[in-house]
This record gives C-alpha cells, structure tokens and sequence, in this order.
C-alpha cells in the first residue's frame, strides 16, 4: 500500500515558535495546555520538567509561567503580571493580531463580531480584547447575526482555524444590513495551506488518517475536509489509536496532521501503518 503525507501538514510557525520558548524555560509552568497535543505536552514534562496550570490560583507565587499559543483572557494576564511571576508569552502572533485588532475597533466605536467557537482558548481570550463586552458578538452562524444589536458600524474577525469559506458566509451577511463594516481576515495561512494540501489528497487516497489532538479546532477541521472526498477517513491522537481494519484492500493511504502534531507522533502513525500492513500481508501468504 502506498503512503503519502500531504505536502502541507502538521506544526506551524505559532507552535514551533510555543515549544521552542518552552524547552529554553526549563521547569517553568504553561498557563493552560500549551498546544492542543498531549503526546507533545507530556514530552516537555518528561524531558524539560515543564509543568501545567489549568487555574491562576494553581500557579504558585514565584518562577516563570508561559502563555499557552492560543493566548488567555486580558484580565487573566494582567493578574498574572502583577503577580512575582516572570511571564513568557508565547500566544501565537496569529492570534495576538485579532486581539489586537478588537481592542482598537472596540475603542473606535465599532461593533465586534467575532467567528468562531464560544468554548475555544482563542476566543475567550480575543473577546476579553473588547472595550465594551455587551458589544462584542461570538458567532458560529450567520442566523445569529439577525438578533445582535449591533451598531451601524461593524468590526468582523475570525478565529485562526475557521475554513474561510464559512467566514464569507458571516462577513456577506453582515453587509446586507449594516452601513459600514471593517472586516479582517484573521485566518492563519497555515490553516490555508494545510487544509488546501489535505483535500487535494484526499482526492486521490482511498484511506485518510489525520492526526492531531481530539480538542484541536484545526485538527477537527482537516477531519472534517478529506471526509468530503475520502469516506474511510480517521482522526486519531497517536498510532495507539489506529485499527488494522480501515487499510485491509486498501491501495493509497494519505497523511495529515493538525497544527499541533510534532513529527515524531506522524512518523510513529505511519511506521505502524507500515507494520500493520506487513503484517496483514504475512497472513495472506501463510
């Protein structure tokens, strides 16, 4: 069976950036997971004794505390800040830029709306950006927009990992009812690319694994894509999580990986695909 990674796939430049800061901050603590694969976040724990708070009151008085890539909300990091901490931020300069983006268009006037997931790490941190909370808006569809009181001028933002296709549907909306808007297109080229690169693959694959944490919104995303063209698609955190049973005939497997998955986890899930293939073709010879 052939096996191919997509040409564009796992780590992105915010990530790279997040665990080299890490592994130069030995013994420090993440403020939150610091990317969203545990395999990788048990690997600095391991082999560079980085430790991980879930809550400000689980951070201790003193040492160095690093920002996890998706950022944290802006009262949280003036806390940490006033704290005896030294703090490391290693929010991804993606995602610093919408935050940044919705503190100025919030203090200008503007209505804030912003694309993406309530619950999400990103989110929570970029809405907290807003000057005027009651005037900042997290949305997931277009219907949504109908009953927001928005002002006659709008701001509209993305979260990093939305398919830009989506956003369009938002940012179209938007101008049917509104005077003035002022739209940033906040998605991460990386998102692009990989996404662009999974499809095109998943085109050809007769079998898609994609690889990355089970919480990563871009992960899910690329799940979500090469099931379009290649029903037989999977997710999986690590090659602990693959079955046999999904490449038995199959002739083309495809790879990708999320943006939080380090190389060592996809060259694991292939050389136990490749194993599990050996081994299927011992069988049939027997």
């Amino acid at each position: 069976m052939k096996i191919q990674l997509a040409s564009s796939y796992g780590f992105c430049f915010g990530v790279k950036r997040a665990i080299e800061i890490a592994e130069e901050h030995k013994g420090s603590v993440t403020y939150g997971p610091l990317i969203h694969n545990k395999d990788e976040i048990n690997r600095l724990k391991v082999g560079f004794n980085i430790g991980l708070a879930e809550k400000l009151d689980e951070i201790e008085k003193e040492g160095t505390v690093v920002i996890r890539t998706h950022g944290i909300p802006k009262d949280e990091l003036v806390a940490l800040e006033a704290k005896e901490h030294k703090v490391i931020d290693a929010t991804c300069p993606y995602v610093t830029t919408p935050q940044n983006i919705v503190q100025k268009m919030s203090e200008d006037g503007y209505s804030i709306v912003i694309f993406g997931d309530k619950e999400h790490p990103e989110i929570k941190g970029v809405v907290s950006y807003a000057e005027d909370l009651e005037d900042a808006f997290i949305v997931l569809e277009s219907e949504e927009l109908e009953a927001l009181p928005l002002k006659g001028k709008v701001a509209v933002v993305s979260q990093t990992t939305k398919k830009p296709e989506d956003f369009a549907k938002i940012v179209t909306a938007l101008m049917s009812t509104r005077k003035e808007i002022r739209v940033f297109n906040t998605i991460c080229n990386a998102t692009f690319e990989n996404q662009d690169a999974a499809a095109d693959l998943a085109k050809e694959a007769d079998v898609m694994v994609v690889i990355g944490g089970k919480h990563s919104s871009n992960t899910k995303q690329l799940h979500s894509i090469c099931k379009r063209d290649c029903t037989d698609a999977y997710l999986v955190e690590n090659e602990e999580e693959l079955d046999a049973s999904w490449f038995a005939g199959k002739h083309f497997c495809g790879i990708s990986a999320g943006a939080s998955t380090p190389d060592w986890v996809v060259q694991n899930v292939i050389s136990k695909i490749e194993e599990m293939k050996k081994q299927e073709k011992t069988k049939i010879e027997a």
